[in-house]
């Protein structure tokens, strides 16, 4: 009976990522063809895993290629991986792979087999947890070439998003569905706001942040992640109080908070696509609940901002994150943002322009260990110089102090 008990304090005590892919101290590399090099989706991964989870343990690196093919980076996917390590990885290929033309299963049965050798090459470098993403969708207004038409091509990578899924069950990875993800999205997009609203990027292929927005939320719901940022609770006739990651202080209406763990912050055409798609609710719940409010109404004051609200509304909750389109925290997601451009910014040339050419010179550092010597010095003033821009980053991650105030409205 004593070992029960003990075990199911363990279980108990286990802490809130155990369930995702994003273990302790998880080193998550980022991997795709030139969407993934645009560095968006990538930088929505990163600044959410940061600045949204409260967890300062996570480490991420883009190793985003133009023009790749899941075959091209299996050849370079141990020797690029190694300046990072990582035991968490995403990828994200087909675009290329589908030759853009009407789907042929012998596109299919290539891709299948460069796939299984990048998931089997990232186990063998040992990356733990994989979630593997199918490709995204092409615009159906702009994805303009004489070879297949939008439907055609987003047939075809519905046909390489099925084989990714099969993947991801057979090698026991999780999967994200980057391509039903924009494609839904961006029906209902245009469905309102017409068929010029582009999702897929004026060139059809490379998305905007709106489009690139959806891609992050596949991947971050493959990586595991539950969305839920903070509930912070007023009492009009008591204290007000808040979850984990927001220490809360006042009463009678008022809550003074200093928050570790940010919602994700919006740019005016990422929050245009949150209306067709449901980041806010499954991503970005930061919740206010108002209780033993005497009146109908009442305004709520957050920051500068202030809007108005039912006490039905109010008692089963609100979305802040949702509701207002500024923030108090602002401010210090956008400087976090900045921080992880820098970074992104400086680790393509360190792959693309140095990294991956080590290889040319395998036989050279094998002949002539002072010629290797050298060749590792160079790859650990890259890394040093990475890893100041991540620690660069990462001393943006401050307790942000705002006020949430409650009036009763007659």
């Amino acid at each position: 009976m004593k070992l029960r008990h003990l075990l199911a304090s363990l279980v108990l005590a286990l802490p809130a990522f155990a369930d995702t892919q994003l273990p302790p101290n998880a080193r998550v590399a980022i991997i795709g063809d030139s969407i993934t090099e645009q560095k968006l989706y990538s930088r929505f991964i990163e600044t959410y895993l940061l600045g949204c989870t409260g967890r300062k343990d996570i480490k991420v690196f883009q190793f985003g290629w133009s023009g790749e093919t899941a075959q091209g980076f299996s050849g370079r996917l141990e020797n690029d991986l190694s300046v990072f390590k990582p035991t968490v990885a995403t990828t994200c290929y087909g675009m290329n792979d589908g030759r853009y033309v009407p789907y042929d299963p012998s596109i299919g049965a290539n891709y299948e087999k460069w796939m299984r050798l990048v998931l089997e090459g990232l186990k063998k470098v040992g990356v733990t947890n994989i979630v593997a993403g199918s490709p995204g969708a092409v615009d159906t207004r702009w994805f303009v070439k004489t070879s297949a038409t939008a439907d055609q091509y987003n047939d075809s990578l519905a046909h390489l998003r099925d084989i990714d899924k099969k993947l991801a069950a057979e090698y026991h990875t999780a999967f994200a569905n980057v391509h039903d993800e924009m494609i839904d999205a961006m029906a209902a997009a245009k469905a309102r706001l017409g068929a010029d609203y582009d999702v897929g990027g004026r060139d059809g292929v490379h998305p905007g942040p709106n489009g690139q927005l959806l891609m992050a939320a596949a991947f971050l719901k493959g990586l595991g992640l539950d969305g839920h940022i903070g509930d912070i609770t007023v009492d009009m006739k008591g204290a007000s109080a808040g979850s984990d990651g927001h220490s809360v202080k006042g009463s009678n209406g008022v809550a003074e908070i200093e928050s570790i763990k940010w919602p994700f912050f919006l740019e005016p055409e990422m929050r245009k696509i949150t209306a067709f798609c449901k980041f806010n609710e499954e991503l970005n719940r930061y919740t206010l609940r108002v209780k033993n409010l005497s009146t109908a109404k009442a305004k709520i004051t957050w920051g500068t901002n202030s809007k108005e609200y039912t006490r039905e509304q109010l008692a089963s909750g609100i979305n802040l994150a949702a509701e207002f389109d500024k923030s108090p925290l602002d401010n210090s997601f956008i400087q976090l943002v900045i921080a992880v451009n820098a970074k992104q910014a400086y680790e393509t040339p360190m792959i693309k322009g140095m990294i991956t050419n080590f290889r040319n010179f395998a036989n050279d550092a094998k002949a002539d260990p002072e010629f290797a010597a050298a060749l590792n010095t160079l790859k650990q003033k890259m890394i040093s110089r990475q890893e100041k821009l991540d620690a660069e980053a990462r001393a943006k991650l401050v307790p942000v102090k705002h006020t949430i105030k409650v009036e009763p409205l007659n």
